[in-house]
């Protein structure tokens, strides 16, 4: 691969989708959100009112916040039986910074980085912006559309890193403890450094997700406040990494983004024993997955991957389409549901599925799917007829 293919950044479809969803709703249509993996819900009523404490009283500045530090080190000692050292823990201005920080510290440009196809957008084209890089590996419904340990042993030669995701966007499925094991055996056998993305974990709906942690110390994992402690705008995630890591990804934070919002650190710390209320937006979300579950097979769609965490169904459209772009630009002028294009997850098959998230209230899941039946039966009709 060229140096100007690896550095040639794609769109993100699903950001263009929402454009025309709000520029829809600016023309007074009734628009549903399900094409951006962020909860509708917002952050804990604790969090928000010590933010608003903090806005009377803190000047605001560049800071870290030391509690925060800790309070997240706990996390891992009691979520996992890990134990780590705040030290450890770089705060960062989401997961996206924090993917550059891992990135960027862990490889050099031309390294090559495997990851799952499909997968989240940007991490191709994270890569990409850093001149690493892809090696995107063909996952299906017979891996559960993720990375296994047998083919990323089979990678000749094998990649420098390997990004993880359980559970993984676009497809909400989760990688089994023995698999994981494995892949770590075959990660440190071969001297591949691991990024972990373990941003949708706390939001399972069976057993709870690992952390790659558990079974590779070595990994370098990223985490987020924006999916279960739902608070994706105020842009707060974190860093976990070996102590030879701290420095150089601490360099990178310090110059590329300085320090979070301090609003955010504040707030934070407050969501992270919210526990109750975080909690039922789970069981919220788990809702919604049962209705989409039993509604898809009346749409016409019965492939879809199994989806044991985050909020995401990855269904295959490819017997009403070959352009998800189109369809799913369709789908929201014709019926004001708007969903993202499968070609932001999976350049070469993508074509053929499309992403449903269902982090939005249960009422505007049961008004989507009463949409979409009929639209559906009848773009099936025509393509029949």
């Amino acid at each position: 691969m060229t140096v100007s293919e690896i550095a040639r950044v794609d769109p993100f479809h699903a950001m263009a989708i929402g454009r025309l969803a709000y520029e829809l709703a600016g023309e007074g249509r009734d628009v549903i959100h399900m094409e951006y993996g962020q909860p509708s819900t917002g952050a804990p009523a604790a969090a928000i009112a010590a933010a608003h404490r903090v806005l009377d009283s803190d000047p605001g500045g560049y800071w870290e916040s030391t509690a925060l530090l800790e309070r997240i080190a706990r996390h891992y000692r009691e979520a996992y039986d890990v134990g780590i050292d705040r030290e450890q823990v770089i705060l960062t201005c989401g997961a996206s910074p924090a993917f550059v920080l891992a990135l960027s510290s862990l490889f050099v440009p031309g390294a090559r980085v495997a990851l799952a196809r499909p997968g989240y957008v940007a991490y191709r084209n994270t890569l990409k912006t850093l001149y690493l890089e892809p090696v995107e590996m063909a996952c299906g419904p017979a891996e559960r559309y993720q990375v296994t340990a047998a083919a990323l042993d089979a990678l000749d030669p094998a990649p420098d890193g390997l990004i993880l995701a359980s559970p993984a966007n676009p497809t909400g499925t989760v990688i089994a403890p023995e698999e994981l094991a494995a892949i770590a055996e075959v990660c440190r056998r071969k001297n591949i450094r691991v990024v972990s993305d373990e941003i949708y974990h706390g939001l399972a709906y069976g057993a709870p997700a690992q952390s790659t942690l558990q079974h590779l110390p070595e990994a370098v994992v990223v985490n987020s406040f924006s999916k279960y402690y739902s608070m994706a705008g105020w842009r707060l995630g974190w860093l976990v990494v070996l102590p030879e890591v701290v420095a150089p990804a601490r360099a990178r934070m310090n110059n590329l983004f300085l320090t979070p919002s301090v609003l955010a650190q504040h707030a934070g710390l407050i969501a992270m024993d919210e526990t109750a209320e975080l909690e039922g937006h789970v069981e919220g979300y788990a809702r919604n997955r049962e209705l989409l579950l039993a509604a898809l097979p009346s749409l016409g769609l019965d492939r879809i991957a199994p989806p044991d965490g985050a909020f995401y169904i990855y269904a295959d459209i490819g017997h009403l389409t070959e352009d998800s772009l189109a369809f799913c630009q369709q789908l929201l002028r014709d019926t004001g549901v708007a969903t993202a294009p499968g070609i932001d997850f999976d350049p070469v098959d993508g074509h053929r599925f499309i992403r449903f998230s269902f982090a939005v209230s249960t009422a505007l899941v049961q008004e989507a799917i009463a949409r979409m039946v009929p639209w559906f039966a009848s773009r099936a009709k025509a393509r029949s007829a």
